[in-house]
């Protein structure tokens, strides 16, 4: 009996901890619930306003988003949240680990907006909304006036594309490329105020700076994300050598001139270099898709998905979605491919601009990846927030990955896009996707863009330094410099769109870049049994299957633990890298007894 009694006084701070944790537990979920049915409300309103302000371009309209972006932001970094979230996550080890996940985004989406200094986010507000101005209303200016006073030739950014990618006058280029820079001083002062701001508001919540915020939603430090990619770079490293060597010959002999070392900025049909279209000739599948309607391509991409088990959209999608080019004297749009997950539920919308070619081919299937994406997690077993990729990089990969699949031989041939006796050159396709999509992208997004945003906010690099530090990490991982000593008084890294409205997130299409390689080639060899550069997922339900199963669970799962649960394998380069092997073999044929290095 004494023996009894003395257990059952060694148990009772136990029971009692036990039921102070049940307690502690049940009011984390009343607050997550609540935090929920609120969120799901304003976010949904805010959804509406901006897929009205997208779709006809007005005053009015941009007024709506603004305010509703300004009540969403207004409860997401509501003062009694972040005091409760705070106090919650505080004590995380007595939580249930679903109740910790979705706690960890209140407090990541209070991060960006906290009402409790509402000083510092009333000025990102307007440093945010008058950068944007700077930027979209920027007058690009191929040629000035005598005075030089005046622009005598104005430009469009569609324009300077256009000549980059078509143009082999060698000056002619250079001044485009000179004119697509001007931006740049226009826009630093405004990218110094804001670096300061969101590092303020980052700080705020503990975390380094406003790079270590964003990382955080890898679950991930800052340190661990670099390692990560420059692991990838290693990784690609002999091939992108192969190719840059590849390209500085062949352009070198477009445009009559010694081959150099390193390539000039100006040279490549990208004023970031961060693609290189426009190299490989004869691989033109547009004239495929000229006899066909807009209307045909989002079907045959909705059929796509039917064939693997994945179900028909909903009726919203097709009443709601805005998919074909509209004339500017009807309305104004967006005509950048998005997808919406507008209630984070069953309304899913794509906002396109069909046209009957191999791109819109391409962004179709990829753009109802997304929408697939948002209904596979769309079920009362994911929480409201949790309803999200397994992280940024898994939606973009996996949009990418299925725009990878519509272009592979065998499904083209099956819908009847590619006529069966045709044989595409594989060297020559593997190139082009290399260049214009994947290796070439990869130094960009992993090297220069992600270092030198780190740098900027983690490091706080001083804007006396920006414009040289761009320009080291070009050279360093792209083997790209600019066709004059560019100085201070320029902020070329200013002049990229999401530098200024999407920062510290380069490493997330990196990543996807990755990640959409490691599931295609899963795919294709372990459940399909073919070659990933001559695979059809089209018809096969068991990859419907794997695919709803890597899906469906949102965000609700530790986003390493669920890739190598379903691959059995880490992120890794390596099925990347075996896709393209053939494309290495072929260069190093082309480039013997040539000069490669740029170091």
């Amino acid at each position: 009996m004494k023996k009894i009694a003395l257990l059952a006084v060694l148990l009772l701070p136990v029971a009692a901890s036990a039921a102070r944790n049940a307690a502690l537990e049940k009011e984390a979920e009343q607050f997550v619930q609540l935090y929920s049915a609120i969120y799901q409300g304003v976010y949904t309103a805010a959804q509406d306003a901006q897929w009205k302000a997208s779709t006809d371009v007005t005053p009015e309209h941009e007024g709506m988003r603004t305010a509703a972006d300004q009540a969403l932001a207004n409860v997401t970094g509501n003062t009694l949240v972040i005091e409760k979230a705070r106090g919650f996550l505080k004590r995380k080890a007595e939580l249930d680990a679903q109740t910790v996940r979705q706690l960890e985004r209140v407090w990541l989406m209070a991060a960006e907006n906290p009402n409790d200094i509402p000083e510092v986010v009333a000025a990102r507000v307007t440093a945010e909304s008058k950068q944007s101005s700077t930027m979209d209303s920027f007058p690009f200016c191929l040629d000035k006036s005598a005075d030089g006073k005046t622009c005598a030739r104005p430009t469009t950014a569609n324009e300077i594309v256009d000549i980059l990618v078509s143009s082999r006058d060698l000056g002619f280029r250079l001044k485009t490329w000179n004119a697509s820079k001007e931006s740049g001083p226009a826009l630093k002062p405004g990218l110094v105020e804001l670096r300061g701001l969101r590092n303020q508001v980052a700080r705020h919540f503990d975390y380094p700076s406003y790079f270590d915020l964003q990382v955080a939603w890898y679950e991930m430090s800052t340190d661990e994300m670099m390692t990560l990619l420059e692991s990838t770079l290693k990784d690609i490293q002999p091939l992108y050598e192969q190719m840059h060597c590849w390209t500085k010959y062949e352009l070198a002999k477009r445009y009559n001139q010694p081959v150099p070392k390193m390539i000039p900025a100006h040279w490549l049909g990208n004023r970031w270099a961060q693609e290189w279209p426009g190299l490989v000739e004869g691989i033109d599948m547009d004239p495929l898709f000229a006899s066909r309607k807009p209307e045909w391509i989002v079907k045959q991409a909705e059929a796509f998905y039917v064939s693997m088990g994945m179900g028909e959209l909903p009726p919203a999608f097709w009443k709601g979605s805005d998919l074909y080019p509209v004339a500017q004297s009807v309305r104004k749009k967006n005509t950048h491919a998005s997808a919406w997950h507008m209630d984070l539920d069953h309304d899913v919308r794509s906002l396109q601009s069909i046209e009957p070619n191999n791109e819109w081919w391409a962004t179709a299937h990829h753009e109802l990846g997304h929408i697939y994406y948002f209904l596979s997690y769309s079920r009362p077993e994911v929480p409201i927030l949790l309803r999200d990729g397994a992280n940024r990089a898994f939606h973009e990969g996996f949009g990418d990955m299925i725009a990878i699949a519509a272009n592979q031989q065998p499904y083209l041939k099956q819908v009847g896009v590619l006529p069966s006796t045709v044989t595409i050159d594989e060297n020559r396709w593997l190139l082009a996707e290399a260049l214009e999509h994947t290796i070439a992208f990869l130094p960009f997004s992993a090297g220069t863009m992600s270092h030198w945003e780190r740098d900027v906010y983690a490091k706080d690099l001083p804007e006396s330094q920006w414009n040289e530090r761009w320009w080291e990490y070009a050279a360093k991982y792209q083997g790209i410099e600019p066709p004059a000593k560019r100085g201070e008084q320029y902020c070329d890294a200013c002049t990229k769109t999401h530098i200024n409205d999407n920062p510290a997130y380069y490493y997330t299409y990196a990543i996807g870049t990755v990640f959409k390689y490691q599931i295609h080639d899963h795919i294709c060899r372990e459940i399909l049994h073919q070659d990933p550069r001559n695979c059809n997922y089209y018809g096969h339900k068991e990859v419907g299957d794997f695919l709803k199963g890597l899906l469906s669970v949102g965000a609700t799962r530790d986003w390493r633990k669920l890739l190598k649960e379903k691959t059995g394998s880490d992120l890794s380069s390596k099925p990347m890298m075996d896709y393209f092997a053939p494309l290495m073999t072929y260069l190093q044929e082309q480039n013997k007894g040539r000069s490669c290095s740029w170091e």
